[in-house]
């Protein structure tokens, strides 16, 4: 995706020619630059195959997202090597649009499972806790527990397109040009919705069931009417790591539900996912998914469309 000189105001103050936006997954990149066609130039920083959560920028990507008319980014934080670099690029002044302010979003499994074992703790030890501690705990409730993967529900991308048109005016695009953009693209995804949900039809009710390498198809789920039985790693990043203990009760899972797929992520090792099928004893198939990023040209998965007709196939290849 090209990289182009910053936009500026014409001196009479008109609106820029161009506006330069850098994003920072692939995914979004090709979201954005889908949306504002030939608006804004757009660059991304992340680059396709690699790990959203442990990216760690160079020098040079740092600059570029400093120096950006505005810095697309995912949020809650998704992009955890880029999170110093996110907070001084907002600090700086520049605009920062994020996806998971414009959407509705969802805790996480594993928060959500921490909260129910928290409150059943908090039950029996009512007296001994503080209104004070309480208090902190709930905001860590509010702020750490929300699932950042968005991007896999396109409707949600329709409501936050929907609000970076918005933006983009504000930073002096003219309406008359990015209002019909924006509707073209949001209604791309509409669509795109109903492929998929067609693709998925071959899965019964009752075969929808999944099992993931890591906790990044919650937004799937909540859309295309699945259960997340479990996950390799059962955390909302990949950099968190799985215990001996969990990986034989996710292996007890999987046997005792018959799953017949284990869904690994192409960005990442199915190592354990294989260790995990191992255990089971049976015929449980690895399925690589995309998740965190696009895939290389020719994949099928090198756009957002591609990625989420791609991931549809193989899910309903394999429960179908």
């Amino acid at each position: 995706v090209a990289t182009a000189g910053c936009g500026s105001d014409d001196a009479d103050g008109s609106a820029p020619e161009g506006l330069r936006i850098v994003a920072t997954t692939s995914i979004l990149g090709d979201i954005v630059s889908s949306a504002v066609g030939d608006l804004a130039d757009v660059e991304v920083i992340i680059p396709i195959g690699a790990d959203s959560h442990d990216f760690q920028p160079s020098a040079k990507q740092a600059e570029a997202m400093e120096e950006a008319d505005l810095l697309v980014v995912n949020g809650l934080n998704l992009e955890e090597g880029l999170t110093s670099v996110i907070d001084a690029v907002a600090a700086s002044g520049t605009p920062v649009f994020r996806f998971t302010d414009h959407v509705e979003l969802l805790e996480g499994a594993e928060h959500a499972h921490e909260e129910e074992a928290h409150e059943e703790e908090a039950h029996s030890e009512e007296e001994a806790h503080s209104e004070e501690e309480a208090h902190s705990e709930e905001e860590d409730h509010e702020h750490g527990g929300l699932d950042p993967h968005v991007w896999m529900d396109p409707t949600r991308m329709a409501a936050a397109v929907e609000a970076l048109g918005a933006k983009l005016v504000t930073l002096g695009l003219d309406a008359a040009d990015v209002d019909p953009l924006i509707e073209a693209y949001v209604a791309e995804l509409v669509e795109l919705d109903a492929e998929v949900d067609e693709i998925l039809a071959v899965v019964p009710d009752d075969g929808r069931v999944m099992v993931t390498n890591h906790e990044a198809f919650g937004y799937f789920a909540d859309r295309y009417r699945f259960e997340i039985l479990g996950a390799v790693v059962p955390s909302l990043t990949t950099s968190a790591e799985a215990s001996a203990r969990e990986l034989e009760e996710l292996a007890e899972i999987i046997r005792a539900e018959g799953v017949p797929a284990i869904f690994a992520e192409t960005t990442e090792s199915t190592q354990l996912a294989e260790a995990v099928a191992a255990e089971v004893g049976d015929d449980v198939e690895i399925v690589e998914l995309y998740t965190e990023s696009l895939g290389d040209e020719g994949s099928g998965a090198d756009t957002y469309a591609g990625f989420m007709t791609t991931n549809a196939n193989r899910i309903a290849s394999a429960l179908g």
